[in-house]
């Protein structure tokens, strides 16, 4: 069996450059809500493919959007989050929705860090492709359906991105 990877590593692979430049450009806001929305559409219903009674990720997305519309405030949230960190290492014995619930806990985190948004595209994209690949597949065919995943994240940011955006997020990727 291949080994497993958890998530998505190599920061010079063309599609996570090309999301990073975009992400680069708009505000945590906007962040906030590419993230959570696409969490919800396509990673939410992966992770419940696999635990449709765990709500802990969906728990997670909310939290983020309700500290958003400043509902809760950070510590109530992050609570949520915790939680949906601590769904993906129970979920252990499956890969997918493992770095489903890893891509929505980071997304969520997007409140706290905006540079937490790219694990969305680091989680998630491998998550889709274990989920549509399978684990067995081999590295480079699962890395080529992650980087057609993250070119549909990509066009989902530009979709709601704000043109000239005057209050880009101050990012450090640490990379």
């Amino acid at each position: 069996m291949p080994r497993l990877r958890r998530m998505l590593s190599d920061w010079n692979a063309l599609y996570v450059k090309s999301l990073m430049k975009q992400i680069e450009t708009q505000s945590k806001t906007t962040l906030i809500k590419w993230v959570t929305d696409y969490s919800e559409r396509i990673l939410l219903p992966l992770w419940l493919k696999y635990y449709p009674n765990d709500l802990r990720p969906k728990f997670a997305i909310n939290a983020a959007r309700q500290w958003l519309s400043g509902e809760i405030k950070l510590p109530q949230a992050k609570k949520k989050i915790l939680r949906c960190h601590e769904a993906a290492r129970d979920a252990q014995n499956s890969p997918a929705a493992q770095a489903a619930a890893r891509a929505i806990a980071q997304s969520a985190s997007t409140i706290h860090a905006a540079r937490h948004c790219i694990g969305l595209a680091l989680y998630g994209a491998l998550a889709v492709a274990y989920d549509t690949l399978g684990i067995e597949a081999h590295w480079e065919h699962l890395e080529l359906c992650a980087a057609m995943e993250c070119g549909r994240m990509l066009n989902a940011l530009r979709t709601i991105s704000v043109e000239d955006e005057p209050n880009p997020a101050k990012l450090e990727w640490n990379c």
